[in-house]
């Protein structure tokens, strides 16, 4: 994914919390609407753009849909701000 898409993602504070949330473990959508006070779609729109941005992984167990964080595109990201701010070797 881009990295626009991924800043994109992570300017929203709720979806900062989201991932915040899944770093501890993985959780259904239910579970993370319940630490929020925005409706249900709200939050279906932001895990949209968390998993279309590459942050989120989805998995569906029975009629549950089940998210986890995905730190590769995290870790890419951190990789591109330390070499903008000029640490490592690589800049």
């Amino acid at each position: 994914m881009g990295l626009q898409q991924t800043l994109k993602a992570l300017a929203d504070p709720i979806r900062r919390e989201i991932l915040n949330m899944l770093k501890k473990r993985r959780m259904s959508a239910g579970e993370i609407t319940e630490h929020f006070s925005v409706t249900a779609p709200s939050i279906s729109r932001h895990l949209s753009v968390l998993k279309d941005a590459d942050l989120i992984r989805d998995t569906r167990e029975g009629k549950f849909i089940f998210y986890e964080i995905n730190t590769s595109v995290l870790e890419e990201t951190m990789l591109w701000i330390a070499a903008l701010k000029g640490d490592g070797d690589n800049a």
